[in-house]
């Protein structure tokens, strides 16, 4: 890409993930924004340079959407998985409109990982709780991801704090957690908070499994969860005989519903009975970002992950990246690791796919490195790129 195939100045999109563990997305976008400007310094050409954030949803989604909204994380004190004490944060829009809600800051895996967990017990609690302060600060849209959860409770939790409550036949009121719900007789919804039914839910997805069966919540992410195989076949019959319990007290079915067996069905009772809109999780950050625009206005478009291979195609971030990109705008992707082959990269659209290593070594190795080596990988790109 010559200075003469463009008119100046060029426009650069860089809209990474965060490589997990390693560097948030705003220091990958940095670092990637950097080589390239250094390359257009050299080659003497005028550029300007987008650098925007993503996430699919998961873990560094709420980091993305407040650097895009520039605002401030909320901070509120709640309870994890297992029931302690934890703060967690939450974003609300500039307009003060639109309420963002990172489930795992309350239900996350990662911050029950120092216990031996408890999949059967493990409640969303948490996740209502910082739904209902984003209530209190007057949002008419809550937006949810729900990535990285330790819970499989359909979202029971999430409700209970809100007002909700399940019964057993005797009209004894179930414990938390997803191994209780073979009991469930009776959902009572009277004392919900009327705030629930009066904003608009869009819950966002990173997968399109179903609530129950082979893949669903409990088959499939029980066992990260710290499910067993007995485990997992109890925690897959609750999930149905909740299902049947739903539709018998009029709310939607939730029978092979795409994307309800993500987090442990946790958007699956307020999709039975609120109005919610499920989206792919790259799709509501996109919209929260602007990225569309951003993305269409791009003569070249710059992503990345810590880990290239299938399942970023997959609904993750790269495949939203080139979603957004035009067919005839090159897309480079820069990873720590590229693990795609040749045919696989074809069919994707992706142009072109760098390992940002500079040789053998570990992770543990490489990983102090990764913020120059991704300046460096996107440098030799770009000057590959922009020289005449």
């Amino acid at each position: 890409m010559s200075r003469a195939d463009r008119p100046s100045p060029l426009r650069v999109a860089v809209i990474p993930d965060s490589f997990k563990g390693t560097l948030d997305a705003r220091r990958v976008a940095t670092a990637i924004a950097d080589g390239v400007r250094r390359a257009a310094g050299e080659a003497q050409q005028d550029i300007i340079v987008d650098e925007l954030p993503f996430a699919d949803g998961g873990e560094g989604t709420l980091d993305a959407v407040l650097a895009a909204w520039g605002t401030s994380a909320q901070s509120c004190a709640t309870t994890d998985a297992i029931g302690r004490p934890c703060d967690a944060e939450y974003a609300i829009s500039a307009d003060g409109r639109i309420g963002l809600i990172e489930a795992a800051q309350a239900n996350g895996l990662a911050a029950v990982s120092d216990v031996p967990l408890r999949a059967a017990e493990a409640t969303t609690r948490g996740v209502g709780t910082l739904v209902r302060a984003a209530l209190d600060e007057g949002v008419d849209e809550i937006l949810l991801t729900i990535g990285g959860s330790a819970t499989t409770d359909a979202g029971t939790g999430l409700l209970r704090e809100l007002g909700a409550r399940f019964f057993d036949v005797n009209g004894v009121e179930l414990p938390d957690g997803g191994g209780s719900l073979l009991n469930l007789a009776t959902i009572d919804l009277s004392g919900i908070d009327p705030r629930v039914r009066e904003v608009t839910w869009r819950i966002a997805t990173d997968v399109t499994n179903p609530l129950t069966g082979p893949q669903g919540a409990a088959h499939v992410f029980g066992p990260q969860k710290g499910a067993a195989l007995e485990d997992v076949e109890h925690l897959d019959r609750c999930l149905k005989h909740l299902a049947e319990v739903v539709a018998e007290s009029g709310g939607k079915s939730l029978d092979g519903v795409a994307g309800l067996g993500a987090a442990g069905g946790l958007g699956a009772l307020l999709y039975a009975f609120f109005t919610v809109e499920l989206v792919p999780g790259w799709e509501m950050v996109s919209d929260a970002l602007g990225a569309a625009e951003k993305i269409g206005q791009a003569d070249l478009v710059f992503t990345g992950e810590g880990r290239f291979d299938t399942q970023s195609l997959d609904g993750k971030v790269i495949h939203g990246v080139r979603q957004l990109t035009a067919e005839t705008t090159p897309m480079i992707v820069l990873a720590g690791q590229v693990a795609v082959d040749a045919e696989a990269l074809q069919a994707s659209g992706v142009t072109a796919a760098f390992s940002i290593g500079r040789g053998p070594g570990t992770l543990g190795e490489t990983a102090p490195h990764t913020a120059e080596n991704l300046t460096w990988t996107a440098y030799q790109v770009a000057r590959l790129l922009l020289t005449p």
